[in-house]
């Protein structure tokens, strides 16, 4: 009632207002027209109680007298703030076409090995991703608590998403997974080239495969995408490692299994912040600092053979990296792959093999990364499940094309063909042509307004059109369009009844 009450005053202050103002105005200024004095007030009224109808700002806005001067003008709003949230992106039509073009290449390489694309929400439970405290990507969560009293999170990753429907289906599932995604996440970090908080990532895993084969065909799906973008060995390297090395290095060196996972977290911040930067967590582990000193000498080895040296004859992690460059030399991507001790990977979850691609000049971060993590379906209490992945995001590989000068070019829509009548009494005949020639697959750009020819020309060549049909007045009298072909510059002819056979012609 109150409300009703508030609203019913503040739709007569309106009224009153803007009849003291047409009287005023009508004294002043007879003859003049006022535009649409109190209809707003008038009739949105009837839905001010929520019937269902529209309701006018003016009427439902419980402000309104706030937002009104004395005089009964509207106080000047702040004006929008025009940029999207710091660390996001707007997506323009031309960077639309890049992303589409780009996510096409993944999804090309994705078939090509045979994996199947699924997806997930965006939105998930907050638990997922807290379970193993002490990360870093818990500390960059977007997380909040919902209005069910639920916490929530934006995803920081596809990975645990993953391992939540794999559980899902508890063994319903036939292994092995060979599963692809392109999601976007999110992460509240320090943004620098190539790093933004919120990317969208390529995801290739492999699930139920125990063998270090699984690495090798991932290995050469990444190498697949870099040769298919334009990028050769030369531009970019992946460097190689095990979390078995590491290992096995901790465990001549004392320290504890339980904390080998925590200590690789840490060791993969020595490429970022010196070793004094992380002294107080290596204190929380129990871990003195000259055995990290000694953990760090070990990691500049670039070489099997020199690490060899520092491990037990019968190295487990040895073997699989001899066995894992063997597999690269049979598909044929031994220039790309190099042995890397000091690659250990942030995540706690990895529990092998571990991976790095990175340019070879040093100009950007890490381009892609992943690795086998067989223990991860465990943390959510499932069964141990092998599994291996890795991630590969947007941001830092279109920089490095344009960094290549290898990214093609976005700015134009790249229609086959715009269509445009030179008259309006033949804008029928234009849209008969335009359906035609779409119905044969052509993509076509109507131009939907009485333009002159230069405009038309002008506007196709802006768009990289490939021809531009002209719809005039003495070719129709004779069932015929005129076409240009716009990169050859040549015109002719072509009867309306043959639009077909011409669409089919130029498409091939």
């Amino acid at each position: 009632m109150k409300a009703s009450c508030a609203m019913l005053f503040a739709a007569a202050v309106l009224h009153r207002r803007v009849a003291v103002s047409a009287f005023q105005l009508g004294a002043s200024a007879a003859g003049k027209r006022i535009s649409r004095p109190i209809a707003s007030a008038s009739t949105t009224l009837l839905s001010a109680e929520g019937d269902g109808g529209r309701s006018s700002a003016a009427v439902a806005d419980k402000d309104i007298i706030a937002k009104t001067k004395a005089n009964g003008e509207q106080k000047k709003q702040v004006a929008l703030d025009t940029n999207p949230p710091k660390g996001t992106r707007d997506f323009y039509p031309p960077d639309m076409r890049l992303r589409t073009w780009l996510f096409d290449q993944w999804r090309a390489v994705a078939a090509l090995y045979g994996f199947s694309e699924y997806d997930a929400p965006v939105l998930e439970s907050e638990s997922l991703y807290t379970r193993k405290a002490g990360e870093e990507v818990t500390q960059q969560l977007y997380n909040f608590v919902d209005k069910g009293d639920r916490s929530v999170a934006l995803r920081p990753e596809m990975t645990p998403s993953l391992a939540r429907m794999v559980m899902a289906k508890k063994g319903g599932l036939n292994l092995p997974l060979k599963w692809f995604s392109i999601p976007q996440c999110w992460r509240y970090e320090r943004m620098t080239r190539g790093r933004r908080r919120e990317h969208y990532q390529w995801n290739m895993d492999v699930w139920g495969v125990e063998g270090i084969e699984a690495e090798a065909e991932l290995l050469s799906a990444m190498v697949t995408f870099f040769q298919k973008v334009g990028l050769t060995s030369e531009d970019v390297g992946i460097k190689v490692n095990s979390r078995g090395v590491i290992g096995e290095v901790l465990k001549e060196l004392g320290v504890p299994e339980e904390k080998f996972a925590a200590t690789c977290v840490l060791v993969d911040k020595l490429e970022k912040v010196p070793l004094d930067a992380i002294q107080g967590e290596l204190e929380e582990l129990g871990l003195e600092k000259s055995t990290i000193e000694k953990l760090t000498s070990v990691l500049t080895n670039t070489s099997i053979e020199a690490i060899s040296a520092v491990l037990p004859p019968d190295s487990q992690a040895v073997q699989e990296l001899t066995k894992l460059f063997d597999l690269c030399k049979a598909y044929g991507i031994e220039d790309w792959v190099l042995f890397d001790a000091s690659v250990v990977r942030g995540l706690a979850y990895y529990t092998g093999v571990v991976f790095e691609a990175f340019d070879r000049k040093g100009v950007l971060r890490a381009i892609a990364g992943g690795g086998r993590y067989d223990k991860l379906l465990e943390t959510f209490g499932g069964d141990p499940t092998p599994a291996a992945g890795f991630g590969f995001g947007d941001a830092v590989i279109v920089e490095l094309l344009k960094e290549r000068n290898v990214l093609p070019s976005f700015e134009g829509s790249g229609f086959d063909t715009v269509v445009f009548a030179m008259s309006p009494d033949l804008y029928g005949v234009a849209i008969e042509v335009a359906s035609k020639l779409r119905a044969e697959g052509q993509t076509v750009d109507l131009v939907l307004e009485n333009k002159k020819t230069k405009w038309v020309f002008k506007h196709a060549s802006r768009n990289e059109a490939r021809h531009c049909v002209i719809v005039a007045g003495n070719e129709y009298e004779n069932g015929e369009v005129s076409i240009k072909d716009l990169s050859l510059g040549e015109q002719k002819a072509v009867k309306i009844d043959a639009l077909a056979e011409w669409a089919k012609e130029v498409s091939q």
